[in-house]
This record gives structure tokens, sequence and C-alpha cells, in this order.
């Protein structure tokens, strides 16, 4: 029966194409190499660390880069806590003054007379609360008869007590000098020292008498603040009147380094002529019209002729 053998050829055929299929060996995929995972590890560690870590160089600019910041920083609060300089109108005002007192007093010298270093520093120490003009008197007398550091440290103090009783505290004096003179022996041979620090580490030798026997003995630039200087540094608007050291920075800060000591000896006659203590002669001041305390809130005497016979 034909009909029959067409159906179940028919039917048969899905079966044998499903087993041919079937027994048809299919080729696997090649499994991936073990090392793949560890290429694509190193290259993500690998992208990472260029996100992360920059070159040595550029980490060496970054880091003095940050350096130079960190200066700049500290130099702008150093800069900032820094007292301001003189500006250009007080330095010209201060020339101006300059040049109004050397025409006053066209040679100013100290008036403690000395022919060395160590009579400047002796007669600077006897010159404390007295006029130097009684320093001037028995200065002569002390070093003719002690010439030498060593020769006044073993004095008989009671011979050089009468020497010195026109200057006042004449005991005291005394023991000063000879405790000066032997530290001079000890510390220097007998020499007096050319430096402030070594100065003032001398007994009864402060800055003041340190820079003036460093300005006037040994010729170096310095600025010696006694009381004189402090009161018309004060009353130009140089400096503030009882800070001794300020006074002296600000006065020096106004001058080149060469005028300092004709600076410091002007204030100093300034002082003691002119610009007195408890009455300035304002009217018969050279600085009037440059000083801003001329007058002195009417301590100051302003008319003219009364104020020249102020004048010492």
């Amino acid at each position: 029966m034909p009909s029959r053998n067409r159906t179940t050829t028919a039917a048969t055929a899905p079966t044998d194409a499903a087993a041919a299929v079937n027994a048809t060996p299919v080729k696997k995929a090649a499994p991936r190499k073990a090392t793949a995972p560890r290429k694509v590890a190193a290259k993500a560690t690998a992208a990472t660390a260029t996100t992360t870590e920059a070159p040595p160089a550029k980490k060496a600019a970054a880091k003095k880069g940050a350096v130079k910041k960190a200066v700049q920083a500290v130099e702008a609060v150093a800069e900032a806590a820094a007292p301001a300089g003189p500006d250009l109108e007080q330095t010209r005002r201060a020339r101006r003054i300059l040049k109004l007192l050397t025409a006053r007093y066209p040679d100013p010298v100290l008036e403690l007379d000395f022919e060395s270093p160590l009579q400047l520093l002796v007669a600077a120490v006897l010159a404390a609360q007295t006029l130097d003009e009684r320093v001037n008197l028995v200065t002569p007398v002390l070093f003719a008869k002690y010439p030498t550091a060593a020769d006044l440290a073993a004095a008989d103090p009671a011979e050089m007590e009468v020497i010195l009783q026109p200057v006042g505290y004449f005991r005291k004096k005394t023991q000063i000098v000879m405790k000066l003179a032997a530290t001079l022996v000890e510390r220097h041979d007998g020499e007096v020292p050319t430096t402030l620090d070594e100065l003032i580490e001398l007994p009864w030798v402060g800055r003041k008498t340190a820079n003036m026997v460093l300005g006037n003995a040994f010729g170096t630039p310095a600025i010696s603040v006694d009381t004189h200087v402090s009161r018309v540094a004060h009353r130009l608007a140089w400096g503030p009147e009882k800070d001794v050291e300020q006074t002296e920075t600000d006065v020096a800060a106004l001058f080149e380094q060469k005028d300092w000591v004709p600076v410091n000896l002007l204030l100093i006659l300034h002082g003691r002529r002119t610009c007195h203590s408890r009455k300035p002669a304002c009217g018969a001041c050279p600085l009037a019209e440059e000083c801003p305390s001329a007058g002195l809130a009417g301590k100051g005497e302003l008319d003219p002729e009364k104020a020249r016979a102020l004048l010492k």
C-alpha cells in the first residue's frame, strides 16, 4: 500500500534528520588562555596608576611649586609684620632738616674731650649726671696720672677720688672706672673693643655709650641716643621719646650711614642749644617750619626776641 509507505517515510524523516544532527560532532570553542585575566588586570592597574600617580618629573615640579608658594606665604607674613620704612617725602624732609642743622652748627663736634678710645670711654662713664664741661676739667689730670687701662685698674682709690670730686658721685665713679679698666685688662688686654656687642658687655656701658665710642673714637657709623637726641627726634616725629633702640633704628633709617655720626652730633647740639626740655626756643629755631611740634602746645617760646634770649 503505497500511501502508507509515503506516510511512513514522511513521518520518519524528521527523526532521521534529528538523529543525523545529533550524530554530527559539534566543534567546541577553544578555551581562553589562562593569562588573559592577568593581562586585563595588568592593564587596569596600569590605567589606575596613570590616573593616580604623576611621572617623577611632574611630581618634582609640583613639590617645587608647593615649596615656592609656602616661602612666598612666609615672606608675605613677614613683610606685613615688619614696620614700614620711611617714604620718599620723609627722607626728603630729613635731608632738609640736616641742611638746616648744618647751617646752624657748621662744625659739630663731641663736647667731651678725648685723645683715645679709652679716654672717651672713661669720660662718657664719668659724664653721667653731670656736665661735659666738668668732665673735661678732670680727665686731663686723670689720664696724666693713669694713662692706660692697667694703670686705672691698679690706682689708689683714695687718690682717684680726689681727682674725680668735681664730677659728683666721685666715690661711686671711682669704683666704676677701676672696675671698667680691670675688665678691659682681663678681657681685651687693656684695649677698648671695637664692636657694639663687646662694648655693651663691659660694666656700666650701655648702647648710648657704646655707640658714642664707635662713632667718635673709631669712625664706625652709629647713632648714640642720649636725652637730647631722644627729645629732638621725638619732637620731629622721627621716633618715640622713651624707646632708645627704636629711636636709634628710626633715625638711622632716614639717613645714609655716612651721615649718622654728624646727624647724631647735630641733634645733641640742637637739643642743648635750642630745643630745650622745658621751654624750647621755637621762635629762634631754624627747624620751625619743618617741625610738627613747633610751639609745643604753648610750652615753646614763639616770640623771636624772647626765643633768642633762650639760646645757649
